[in-house]
């Protein structure tokens, strides 16, 4: 009776395993708040992870559940000395717990929100965002087996992921490796131990640049090298690797896994640092302007009109002609300026901030699109 139950319980575990890694698991998340939509979150708790980082957790003010992919971020827009401004967040909660959001901030030297949000974001405080977005997802690269690899606050996306398959008592094989300046500065450390020893197949792994204030640090001291890769991780060729840290951080990474013949196709990476990315308005030469065909863009809804030239995007165009269109990495990344186009046609080149299936629904993203034709779009 003990052995089949044993099995049972087995026989669930890689049921749910699988499902976590299956893209048709969370398929209904960006339906149920797209992308391009624009909620009010209510603050219903601020919490100190470190000196210099909190974590900021919002209920909906219509009282919705949350709906999101673990890894995803959502774009927060606040009014800050008189302008509103939009930031790119990575949500730091899982899916699995879908009444709050929360999402984790280091506050930045000179960052514009991260500073304001540690400033006045406080209980009962609101705030805007737009739906979550992003491919950073496990459904990127599905396999029973994850190296989960993040430097400062990289680690939220990867925090997002752990905690769902945590609560979905799947038993995923992890092996979680954060690295930081200090041990003071070690995000989450009181809960990624708490996970690491109630799970199974969770390990947890911190690095440190340099000894803490005590000196007591027993851990890895310096940066994250190939010979500390295989000696903490001896198995990562087998692994699908996800990445989250400053672009340096990542770039290094990146070559040990090379250097290490990790199979690049298992390696998935997200820049989180497009948070405090301060947003370039492109505009086309003077004197090539006038070689350019010129169209018409048309928002159904406003009934606003305004003209593009085939050089600029169409958000770029947009803000020269003074319409306020959403938007807030300008890159291609965070989804925000997600419209759906009703008519005519469109060149788009993007990094990843729009899905294959999003493409097909009519959807593009106007930072990084140049107008074919004359568009109609539904804004």
């Amino acid at each position: 009776m003990d052995i089949a139950v044993d099995t049972c319980v087995l026989e669930q575990g890689s049921e749910l395993a699988d499902r976590f890694t299956r893209a048709s698991t969370w398929e209904r998340a960006d339906a149920q708040w797209p992308s391009h939509e624009q909620r009010t979150l209510v603050c219903c708790r601020v919490l100190a992870e470190t000196h210099d980082v909190r974590t900021f957790v919002f209920a909906a003010e219509q009282g919705k559940p949350f709906t999101f992919e673990p890894g995803q971020f959502v774009t927060v827009t606040a009014e800050i000395e008189g302008k509103p401004v939009s930031r790119c967040y990575t949500i730091s909660s899982p899916p699995t717990r879908p009444y709050t959001l929360s999402i984790t901030v280091k506050r930045a030297p000179g960052g514009v929100m991260s500073n304001w949000l540690h400033d006045n974001m406080t209980e009962g405080s609101t705030l805007s965002a737009y739906g979550p977005s992003g491919i950073f997802t496990p459904s990127a690269g599905p396999s029973e087996k994850a190296l989960y690899l993040s430097a400062g606050s990289g680690v939220t996306p990867l925090m997002s992921m752990t905690r769902a398959a945590f609560d979905l008592g799947q038993d995923r094989d992890i092996v979680f490796v954060h690295s930081a300046r200090t041990p003071e500065d070690i995000i989450f450390a009181k809960e990624l131990a708490a996970l690491e020893q109630v799970s199974r197949t969770l390990r947890v792994i911190h690095i440190c640049e340099a000894q803490s204030e005590k000196g007591d640090w027993q851990g890895p001291l310096g940066r994250l090298s190939l010979d500390l890769l295989k000696e903490c991780v001896p198995d990562y060729q087998e692994r699908e690797v996800f990445t989250c840290g400053p672009a340096g951080y990542m770039e290094a990474v990146r070559k040990t896994l090379l250097d290490g013949n990790h199979n690049p196709s298992r390696y998935h990476q997200e820049s989180f640092n497009f948070a405090e990315t301060v947003e370039v308005v492109e505009a086309a030469p003077e004197e090539t302007a006038s070689a350019q065909p010129c169209f018409t863009v048309r928002l159904a809804r406003s009934g606003k009109t305004f003209t593009v030239d085939a050089s600029q995007t169409v958000l770029a165009a947009a803000r020269k002609a003074g319409v306020p269109l959403p938007s807030s990495c300008s890159q291609g990344i965070c989804g925000t300026c997600k419209t759906t186009l009703l008519e005519g046609t469109v060149e788009m080149k993007h990094n990843g901030g729009i899905r294959p299936r999003e493409i097909d629904r009519g959807l593009r993203l106007m930072c990084c699109s140049k107008p074919t034709s004359d568009i109609v779009l539904d804004m």
